[in-house]
């Protein structure tokens, strides 16, 4: 789960770690307002959309007075912003935030994630802020320093200082940043956080150490301890079909290909596409339906994929351990029923009860193309597709 950049600020705060003075805004009106409370000469306009490069994008803009903050305003909310994480169809500003402008003097990277390798938080720190940290790694990765943090110490005061020297900040402003190192690091844990980024972390004209944007990604199979994490979510933000995926306890993600996928399974559904694609397809989804698929499951998850309108073909890939073959058979031949399904529909099945569950497919008097394996599914769905 995602949260806008004011929510992450929000909880920054509630960490001890210092941000810009600002408020959410959700009219140009509200926009002039908030300006006018928080004083000053400088106030900077953001669009608040679940994406990085909102800058590049048009996104942010400087004002240097009420009228420049109106018009600013004016511009961003309701517009279509295209950065490199929205795709070519951008995303739509429904908030604005607005807070006091800072004296940059130099900026810096901090983030925070679940390293697997060493089962610890990794945080990364640089001296390249501003940047995103890909391209960093990939062209100057001697600039990124990295701490495996033990969690039984926690980030130390020791290891803190030495990531700020690392990074080239003034030895006045150590101290400051170890603050932040560690507050950064239990909004991490105590969140259940997957990402924690600050970018740029600021150095201001008067030696202050400021997070001037905050990015938190959640671990959504732990939200249920976090109902204030919860409480942030924005579903303006989301896929409509992933919202409604999520009511019903499906793994769905949208993607642009043609083939409907439905399969019990992460790591089944990831290898259920790729051979779509060793075959020349295209996957319209991904979509686990876990190992205890109802009809009712079944039948959400075709509603679904039906409607994309580019889908031409489903695959349903099931092997049968918890959920037993001749379930999802049936669940999949009232599916197709209830939903009068229009398009070509594979089927393969392997596992539990198998022979049945072949068995009442093969008596539904649908026009259920069946897969004898992998392999053999997938050439059937691509050239079902491809209307062969």
């Amino acid at each position: 789960m995602k949260i806008h950049e004011y929510q992450g600020k929000e909880i920054l705060r509630q960490f001890g770690v210092p941000t810009p003075r600002g408020k959410p805004c959700f009219s140009v009106d509200e926009a002039v307002a908030v300006a006018t409370e928080l004083g000053g000469n400088v106030w900077v306009v953001k669009a608040q959309i679940h994406a990085g490069g909102r800058g590049k994008g048009g996104g942010v803009k400087v004002a240097r007075s009420l009228d420049e903050v109106r018009s600013a305003a004016q511009q961003i909310l309701g517009m279509q912003l295209v950065t490199h994480q929205t795709g070519a169809a951008g995303q739509t500003v429904r908030r604005l935030l607005v807070e006091e402008g800072a004296h940059i003097v130099k900026e810096f990277y901090l983030g925070m994630v679940v390293d697997r390798s060493s089962q610890r938080v990794a945080l990364l720190a640089s001296s390249e802020g501003g940047m995103e940290i890909e391209e960093v790694a990939a062209h100057q990765p001697e600039k990124i320093h990295t701490v495996r943090i033990d969690p039984l110490t926690g980030l130390t005061d020791a290891e803190g200082a030495q990531v700020a020297r690392d990074i080239g900040l003034p030895e006045s402003a150590v101290a400051e940043t170890v603050t932040i190192l560690q507050g950064l690091y239990r909004a991490f844990v105590e969140k259940d956080a997957m990402l924690a980024e600050i970018n740029p972390l600021i150095l201001t004209g008067d030696g202050r150490v400021v997070a001037l944007d905050a990015k938190f990604n959640f671990d959504s199979n732990a939200l249920y301890r976090h109902p204030e994490v919860v409480a942030y979510r924005d579903l303006d933000e989301e896929d409509p079909a992933e919202v409604e995926a999520s009511a019903f306890d499906l793994s769905y993600i949208s993607l642009d290909g043609d083939i409907g996928c439905l399969v019990n399974g992460a790591g089944l559904a990831m290898a259920t596409m790729d051979i779509i694609k060793l075959y020349g397809g295209s996957p319209a989804n991904f979509l686990d339906v876990g190992g205890g698929a109802t009809t009712e499951k079944v039948t959400e998850a075709f509603k679904l994929m039906l409607k994309n309108p580019n889908l031409k073909a489903i695959l349903v890939n099931i092997f049968g351990g918890i959920m037993k073959c001749d379930v999802i058979a049936e669940g999949v031949v009232a599916a197709a029923r209830q939903v009068h399904l229009t398009v070509p529909l594979v089927v393969r099945l392997e596992g539990t009860n198998v022979a049945l569950g072949k068995q009442i497919l093969a008596d539904s008097g649908l026009p259920i193309i069946s897969g004898d394996e992998m392999a053999d599914a997938a050439q059937k769905v691509v050239a079902a597709a491809r209307g062969v």
